[in-house]
């Protein structure tokens, strides 16, 4: 049955036309319910037992996303018309939706009912969007009231008062969310409803939560008419909010419309915002811009005074610095910054978070309800307020919690329970938080995903072999060389030495796209991972196991299929030709970074395969030194390393990560051919290539390391990336650890590294600061990483193997993927540095150690060391708790010294001090590892 629909548009040109879209109705389209004795009930989805059907309405299922992923809540069907609304509203909660709807476990059936002949309706003349849909839910659940004959109870929930009052006229069961959730006799389930804002606060209760009766009282948001005008006139400005990891009062909004940052000091000045949020910020009169100050070391005890919310510093968190191991305090701060406050939210980044209640005092309410504040982990989300049933089951729980509203009366947001994660101090509870907090998806792979993988086993056959598109490589000496008891090998390599004297050398990397196909389940669902995860005792894939170790890893003697870059180059290590190739290949060896460094250091061997790696580590040192001569910077970071024990995976040493020549060698190779890759995608897609760009420093960004190096006489020359490396090499002093401690400061103050779509930006910006490369992408990891299957489709298209995937003519959907990416990237980073800070709190509990550490960072009553042998970083207090420095103690911010007021004792910046290090946890449920001097 076709039915037409019509509506009218203004064209480009300003002319109006009539446009007519045919909409197909059907009357086969099944209900998905077996006790169903119309439709063929193969494919139901609804239990056979069921009693009730529920159909929700678009609000409820924005709203109580929570509560119906809970499994007590089952036999759903989902009208296709509120999916699509929510699809517009709400593309995070869309996708719940859809996992809970395709998970073969949960009972949701999903109703297509646009287009069945019965419960599609017309548009009325007069009637508005929000109301003709609510009445095709109302139609839909009386089809399937009336299409059932009373087989099973069809039930509509809504919480709009209206449509629930024409439901019951029309003679359809109906109720709203929490009368259904209150006949379950599930007090639990309770805890899980979101609260309508306007019943979110009242005022017995806001005084409960000021302590010592401080009033904080928050202003109104300004509409967003007012905010877009605002904009428009430049008297806001608009930007992301990121909160100092350290310092929670304190966070920056990164503002294109006056092309700095503008400084947020204070819960009051944030207003009500969460880091993440895209706001509107009203700047401060320039007389209350923050000049420069000394300014104090950061604790958790500082959160209950309201003293420290004016402290001025930099929110210098990210993107631009990485965070180091175990540190706990805050970065440098930048004179005459400009200053601000929020004005109004434009997009909230409200999710879940994880953490512990903390019981208020005001008693428990009717029905068991207590009242609770509940701590995120991580320090930069307010305590948020929640009412719970189940408060004495929880206390030493870890749980995440949801963000409902935040009434401008009061100082805490209000939330909801969300589910329990595990007991407190567990090492799985700790490191699933970890992973929550960084929305790191750990689903299993649905069976839709797994569908899409060839059987195992899987053999390269013989029609591999005889495609033209491939070339047999099988006869070359392959080997890879990656970290001890690397299992999904991306890469191998081979070096073979040329009559005329020249070496043709190969990058061989997994033909992950000759299995993932564009626009698959499988394809997807790596899209939306973006990387794997590397946590310190496990790893999150990005790609299921049977192509990350085997089918696409490429193992010793075993033939997989490879997408080869090959170069013939001199023995001074120039490139004479390229070529690009599909390929077969069969490894001869699968070496670890100590078994590849131990053949070219052992002067007796000389057999075929060592001979290539010492080939190919004299061709990588002339391709280093070339690279630093054009300006590459080589930095250094804290990488630590664990011994875990293989029983209890638990830490038994820790060190720093030590770097071999055979590390270099690898990298070496591999940044030449992501370059060499780069190079011929945007010769052929200058529009739609993805790149890998790393933007220049700002002076601004590079002043910490300035001063550092000024107080100790060293010239740092910034004007360039060539002039910086050249500064740091020269940055040599009798410590052996002081050029890597001037180095760790410096890969501090560099920009992310981010993805982008070569049609965004102008040539000039697509420069990698820190490679000193003109043009750079990511090819050699596709197993683990999107970004490289991207860049192996758009290689493949260029040789003319492939056609294009149509994705790659949508310039907004590019650049939404390598948004993505980036946000993946940088989580999947946070994840593994949140890890190594578990590990590194379990191993030193029942450790307390004296070591040597180095100052680095000098405050008004400490300063910041770094400890080398762990490769941690904390503050170490010289003054009492609570006091802001002065007292007994004189900082010198120039020469970065700290001394007594006597003169009896001084530190100074990269000076050597002996510490002690210990777990303590001066807050319930927030152990932290404490530095003192010895």
């Amino acid at each position: 049955m076709l039915q037409n629909k019509s509506f009218v548009k203004r064209t480009r040109g300003g002319k109006i036309t009539k446009v007519v879209r045919e909409h197909y109705l059907r009357h086969d389209i099944y209900c998905g319910a077996p006790v169903c004795k119309v439709c063929d009930t193969s494919g139901a989805r609804l239990s056979p037992t069921a009693s009730t059907i529920l159909i929700f309405d678009t609000n409820v299922v924005l709203h109580q996303i929570d509560l119906i992923e809970n499994p007590a809540i089952e036999d759903v069907v989902v009208l296709s018309i509120v999916l699509e609304e929510v699809k517009n509203r709400n593309l995070s909660v869309y996708n719940r939706v859809r996992a809970l709807c395709s998970n073969s476990l949960r009972k949701f059936f999903v109703f297509s009912n646009e287009h069945h002949k019965d419960t599609y309706v017309t548009d009325m003349s007069g009637e508005s969007k929000n109301d003709r849909n609510d009445r095709a839910i109302r139609v839909a659940a009386q089809w399937y009231q009336s299409h059932l004959a009373g087989s099973a109870k069809v039930l509509l929930i809504t919480n709009d008062k209206e449509n629930k009052r024409r439901a019951i006229e029309e003679g359809i069961s109906a109720e709203t969310v929490e009368s259904y959730v209150r006949s379950l006799s599930r007090p639990d389930l309770l805890d899980l409803l979101v609260q309508p804002a306007s019943e979110d606060v009242k005022m017995e209760d806001v005084e409960d939560l000021r302590p010592s009766k401080r009033k904080v009282v928050y202003s109104e948001h300004k509409p967003m008419s007012e905010i877009t005008s605002g904009l428009h006139c430049g008297i806001y400005h608009q930007g992301k909010l990121r909160v100092n990891r350290y310092n929670p009062f304190e966070a920056y909004v990164g503002s294109e419309s006056i092309g700095d940052e503008i400084i947020i000091y204070g819960r009051t000045n944030m207003n009500r915002a969460f880091d993440g949020d895209i706001v509107a910020v009203e700047l401060l009169p320039q007389d209350q811009w923050h000049e420069e100050k000394s300014i104090a070391l950061a604790d958790e005890e500082d959160e209950q005074e309201e003293d420290v919310h004016l402290v001025p510093g930099s929110a210098d968190d990210a993107p631009r610095t990485t965070a180091p191991h175990g540190s706990a305090g805050v970065t440098e701060s930048v004179p005459n910054r400009p200053s601000g406050r929020v004005v109004g939210i434009i997009k909230r980044n409200w999710h879940s978070y994880c953490g512990s209640l903390e019981p208020m005092a005001k008693p428990a309410g009717g029905g068991g309800i207590a009242h609770a504040l509940f701590v995120s982990k991580d320090r930069r989300i307010p305590k948020i307020r929640i009412q719970t049933r189940q408060l004495e089951n929880l206390l030493d729980k870890r749980i995440t919690v949801a963000v409902d509203s935040w009434d401008p009366l009061s100082r805490y947001p209000s939330g909801h329970y969300v589910r329990t994660i595990g007991v407190i101090g567990d090492k799985d509870t700790e490191t699933e938080v970890v992973l929550i907090e960084n929305d790191i998806n750990t689903r299993p792979f649905s069976s839709q995903v797994l569908a899409c993988l060839p059987l195992l086993p899987w053999f390269v056959s013989s029609e591999d072999l005889a495609n033209p598109i491939r070339q047999d490589l099988r006869q070359l000496r392959v080997f890879s060389v990656d970290p001890p008891g690397c299992k999904d090998i991306d890469d191998a390599l081979h070096c073979t030495a040329l009559p005329n004297g020249n070496y043709e050398v190969g990058v061989h990397i997994a033909d992950v796209t000759n299995f993932v196909h564009s626009g698959t389940p499988l394809d997807d669902e790596a899209s939306q991972r973006g990387t794997s995860v590397y946590l310190v005792e496990r790893r999150i894939d990005m790609l299921p196991k049977p192509l990350t170790e085997d089918i696409c890893s490429l193992r010793a003697d075993v033939e997989r299929l490879a997408f080869s870059v090959i170069w013939e180059m001199t023995a001074e290590a120039e490139i004479i030709s390229a070529r690009y190739t599909k390929s077969v290949i069969k490894s001869c060896a699968a070496l670890s970074y100590i078994e590849a460094q131990a053949r070219m250091d052992d002067s007796r061997l000389m057999d075929p395969l060592t001979t290539d790696l010492r080939n190919m580590n004299s061709l990588a040192k002339i391709m280093r030194a070339r690279r630093i001569e054009r300006g590459a910077l080589t930095l250094a970071s804290a990488e630590v390393k664990f011994e875990i024990d293989t029983e209890t995976h638990d830490p038994l040493d820790i060190g720093m990560y030590q770097i071999r020549e055979a590390n270099q060698m690898v990298e070496e190779f591999m940044l030449a051919a992501n370059v060499s890759v780069a190079e011929k995608i945007l010769k052929h897609f200058p529009l739609c290539s993805l790149l890998r760009r790393h933007p220049t420093p700002t002076r601004e960004m590079l002043e910490p390391l300035l001063r550092t190096a000024a107080a100790i006489g060293l010239n740092l020359d910034v004007s360039s990336s060539k002039a910086l490396a050249d500064s740091l090499d020269s940055a040599v002093g009798d410590d052996p650890y002081f050029n890597k401690l001037i180095r760790i400061l410096a890969t501090r103050c560099m920009t992310q590294a981010v993805y982008f779509c070569s049609g965004d930006l102008s040539p000039p910006e697509y420069l990698h600061y820190g490679l000193a490369a003109l043009l750079y992408t990511h090819f050699t990891s596709p197993i683990r990483r999107y970004a490289d299957v991207i860049v192996h489709r758009l290689l493949a298209a260029s040789l003319g193997i492939y056609k294009l995937p149509t994705v790659f003519q949508d310039g907004p959907r590019l650049t939404s993927i390598a948004d993505n990416l980036n946000y993946r990237h940088r989580n999947a980073q946070m994840a593994s540095r949140a890890s190594v800070e578990l590990h590194t709190l379990i191993f030193f509990k029942k450790r307390p150690t004296d070591t040597e550490a180095r100052i680095v960072r000098i405050r008004s009553n400490g300063f910041f060391v770094f400890v080398p042998k762990y490769g941690i970083e904390g503050p170490v207090y010289l003054t009492p708790r609570g006091e802001k420095g002065g007292g007994e103690w004189y900082v010198d911010e120039q020469q970065q010294k700290i001394r007594k007021m006597d003169g009896s004792i001084s530190y100074s910046v990269l000076q050597t001090v002996f510490i002690h290090m210990e777990i303590v946890e001066p807050q319930p449920n927030r152990p932290k590892l404490q530095l003192s001097l010895v």
